[in-house]
């Protein structure tokens, strides 16, 4: 599959998915100058920082994102830090081949800032959730999820660089789950297609 990733900052998941050897065809970020957009030339990525103040409504830049991923025959989209809800049509476009990482254990603390809730509220366990796009926010079927310890003396920034290594080990794997076709997306519910899929035998 022809993939794209749509940014919108550091671009730490951004390298991870590009060191696992997926094959991506295009970078979007909803804002300029990231290191995102810098990660995505130095390992040869086209990409285009695409700024929502430019558009009148959301309507008109989701429209001009799925135009950039026509031109480049995009064929599955992951999110990776693109701070933006998209509109239905975009979805519906991308509808079973779009994914979005989210940083707690869905359906807890969805939304932003979601780390450090977890951390302010002194939860012994959080974790990383991969999960289809739908309309909702944070709100699509679950694909896979790892669960991140929070330990008596962390500091914050401890806590959340744990969070981001266990992002940079999953992300890519259901990336390359979701390219092989062993998961999918059937009326709404998340289905694991093959014997083989690490899923069967607790590997991710």
């Amino acid at each position: 599959m022809k993939w794209a990733v749509l940014v919108g900052g550091t671009g730490s998941n951004l390298r991870a998915i590009l060191e696992s050897g997926i094959k991506v065809h295009l970078v979007i970020s909803h804002r300029a100058d990231v290191p995102a957009l810098r990660i995505a030339q130095t390992y040869g990525v086209p990409s285009r920082a695409l700024l929502p103040r430019d558009f009148v409504d959301r309507a008109a830049y989701d429209a001009a994102i799925a135009n950039s991923l026509e031109d480049f025959g995009v064929e599955a989209v992951a999110l990776a830090g693109f701070l933006r809800w998209l509109t239905s049509p975009l979805i519906d476009r991308y509808r079973g081949a779009l994914v979005n990482l989210h940083p707690s254990l869905l359906p807890a603390y969805p939304g932003l800032h979601a780390i450090e809730r977890a951390f302010r509220d002194r939860v012994w366990w959080s974790g990383v959730t991969i999960h289809f796009v739908d309309e909702g926010h944070d709100s699509g079927p679950i694909i896979a999820q790892r669960p991140v310890p929070r330990f008596m003396n962390d500091t914050v920034e401890e806590f959340s660089e744990r969070m981001h290594l266990a992002e940079h080990q999953l992300y890519p794997r259901v990336i390359q789950e979701v390219d092989r076709g062993r998961v999918t997306l059937v009326d709404g519910r998340v289905c694991y297609n093959e014997e083989e899929s690490p899923w069967m035998h607790g590997h991710l």
